[in-house]
């Protein structure tokens, strides 16, 4: 079962007290979360030479204050909404109605104030829960909103955010984390690996909001199916990424099993501190952004590092951007007494135990002198459903078909996924 524990981090200029709450497991996984936007401003992976910290954000309350009310906002570590992503012009018709909201990017509606909130915390079980209402009228939307977000971490190095929305009014919503990720745990993310399961995206405008257009990734740097390092194709010229600042900023359309009430919809990982994460949820996008304007947030990172271009990528699940004005893509339209829920989950794993990671979506990298049986413990333990090894003969654990290489070394190809 998860620990519990909290302490102080400070006054915002409003007078509101604002805490940190840290949960670990047994596994090793630690996470701290403040009430001040639902922010997660650590997350310590476990290693085999330490803790590592895989997401940025900053030491002090006023850099995160200062950072959040600037016209850059980079939202780190924080619950987005109630629109995640943009709306066009910063407006919106519902039922007949137009809602004009508050132009914070540019011309455009981003995100909105979800992340400036304070929120009531309860801890019980696995579970923090942090609630809040938002007035109707808060930054233009319609409706009185009561929004719980539930961070739940388990026993195996998952960690679940579960969302929950309910209205009086007809409105929109569209909920995200707004976490940045560094899975080396420093530095740029360029060489890290991020394999995403979209065979298509929206295409974006100078804006950058979406034309209308959904694309195939296929022939382009967008595709990223089979796995590849973020920084491979963010300078080649083609007109999305240098439209969006040297980089993505796009949405993926993913490709979501029918009936599945989560999907894996990403898999990223660190050569350098061997950690992998994989992403799964419930809703129909995810929004890739590569920190391509991390370098202007006006408050320091960790350690009082600024922080840098290409600094963390960030895997926004939410719905499309923009849907308002694009009645072809999945609603956003929540009525007045039903209910939004969408769940994200994330799962970390290093293989630390035996010498035994996961390089990529594809390779598992074990020491010479790991066990078989280590092998196929750390394949189930990490959802891995077939592995083959170079040579061997075949050998069966809890369903799953494995390949016996003697020297248990060099690589291993996952078949089945």
């Amino acid at each position: 079962m998860a620990q519990f524990r909290s302490k102080p981090f400070g006054v915002t200029k409003n007078g509101d007290k604002v805490d940190e709450y840290i949960i670990s497991n047994p596994g090793g996984l630690e996470i701290s979360v403040l009430n001040y936007g639902c922010v997660i401003k650590n997350l310590f992976v476990p290693t085999k030479t330490g803790p590592v910290d895989v997401v940025v954000g900053h030491d002090t309350l006023a850099d995160y204050e200062a950072d959040f009310n600037s016209s850059g906002s980079t939202c780190c570590g924080a619950f987005v909404g109630r629109y995640a992503n943009r709306i066009e012009n910063a407006e919106f018709s519902l039922s007949g109605k137009t809602y004009k909201l508050e132009a914070n990017n540019g011309k455009n509606h981003l995100h909105g104030t979800f992340p400036r909130k304070i929120y009531d915390v309860k801890m019980f079980g696995d579970t923090l829960l942090m609630e809040t209402e938002s007035p109707a009228g808060e930054d233009g939307f319609p409706g009185n909103l009561k929004v719980s977000v539930r961070y739940i971490l388990t026993p195996d190095n998952t960690l679940r955010m579960d969302y929950r929305v309910s209205t009086d009014e007809d409105t929109i919503i569209n909920l995200t984390n707004h976490t940045y990720f560094n899975l080396d745990g420093g530095g740029n993310v360029l060489g890290q690996k991020l394999r995403i399961y979209a065979s298509n995206y929206l295409e974006g405008n100078n804006e950058p909001c979406p034309t209308g257009k959904i694309l195939p990734v296929d022939g382009t740097p967008m595709d990223f199916r089979t796995g590849k390092p973020l920084g491979r194709d963010l300078d080649t010229g083609f007109y999305q990424t240098t439209m969006a600042g040297g980089g993505f900023d796009h949405c993926y359309v993913l490709d979501r099993p029918r009936g599945a009430s989560q999907s894996l919809c990403a898999w990223a990982s660190s050569d350098k501190t061997g950690i992998s994460m994989k992403m799964y949820t419930t809703q129909p996008g995810i929004q890739l952004y590569t920190g391509n304007f991390l370098q202007n947030c006006p408050s320091p990172g960790k350690g009082g590092v600024p922080l840098e271009k290409y600094g963390g990528f960030a895997l926004e699940t939410q719905h499309f951007p923009c849907s308002p004005s694009h009645p072809e893509f999945p609603s956003t339209v929540l009525r007045a007494g039903k209910v939004f829920r969408a769940t994200t989950t994330l799962r970390f794993f290093t293989g630390k135990q035996c010498g035994i990671t996961l390089t990529d979506e594809n390779t598992v990298r074990a020491q010479s002198g790991a066990s078989l049986a280590q092998l196929c413990s750390f394949a189930l333990e990490n959802s891995l459903s077939g592995l083959e090894f170079a040579y061997g003969i075949p050998g069966t654990v809890g369903g799953a078909v494995f390949m016996n290489a003697g020297a248990y070394g060099g690589e291993m190809k996952d078949v089945l996924i």
